[in-house]
Parts: structure tokens; sequence; C-alpha cells
């Protein structure tokens, strides 16, 4: 189980980091898009910093398990929001199911993580 647990948040990790990068710098494309969801361009910002930090906490819980299940937890509400977000917006599957897939991947990792301490 503790395999599982290191291989997705390695994956997560790289995935979350990627993906904060274009917010934390505002990206045009990142500010129409969130902007369009109704975020604001301050919390487009928090959130691309709290999954780099979120993606950080998942490496580095890797030896310090209490960080990497607080990290899966800050990634499950991140993404939970996400989620709200895009169901508010009346959002096309199309659009809301990646948020989704994090979300239960996220969740699936939290789980692996307390499982495996």
């Amino acid at each position: 189980m503790f395999v599982a647990a290191v291989i997705l948040s390695v994956l997560l990790a790289i995935g979350f980091a990627l993906a904060s990068l274009p917010k934390v710098s505002a990206a045009d494309s990142m500010v129409a898009e969130l902007g369009r969801l109704g975020v604001s361009n301050g919390l487009i910002r928090l959130v691309g910093a709290l999954e780099f930090l979120g993606a950080a906490g998942l490496v580095v819980g890797l030896w310090i398990g209490p960080l990497g299940i607080a990290a899966a937890t800050g990634l499950v509400l991140l993404m939970a929001g996400a989620v709200i977000y895009h169901l508010k917006a009346h959002d096309p599957a199309k659009k809301t199911v990646p948020s989704l897939v994090l979300l239960l991947l996220s969740a699936i990792t939290l789980a692996l993580r307390a499982a495996s301490l």
C-alpha cells in the first residue's frame, strides 16, 4: 500500500506543481478561464500557491508522514472548491471532470497515506 501511496503522491505532486505555475504567474489564459468561473485575481494566485505548497507537502510527506496527510487533505479541500466553482458556473462535464478526477485522486492518496502510517 505504501508503494501505491508513493507513486500517486509523486504523480499528483508533479501535476499540481505544473498546474500552479500559470496561476501564480497570473497567465492571461488562466485569468480568463478562472475569471469566467467568478474567481478573483487574488484568489487565482492563492490557489496556485496552495497547489504548489500541496505538491511540495506531498513530496516531503514521503519522509514526514503527517505532512503528507496534511498536504493531501488540503488538496482534497482545494479540489472540492474547484468542483463547486465549476458546478456553480454550470460548466459542462468536460470542464468539471478534470477537477473531480483530481479530487478523487487526492482523496485516494489521503486514504493510502493514512493507512500506511
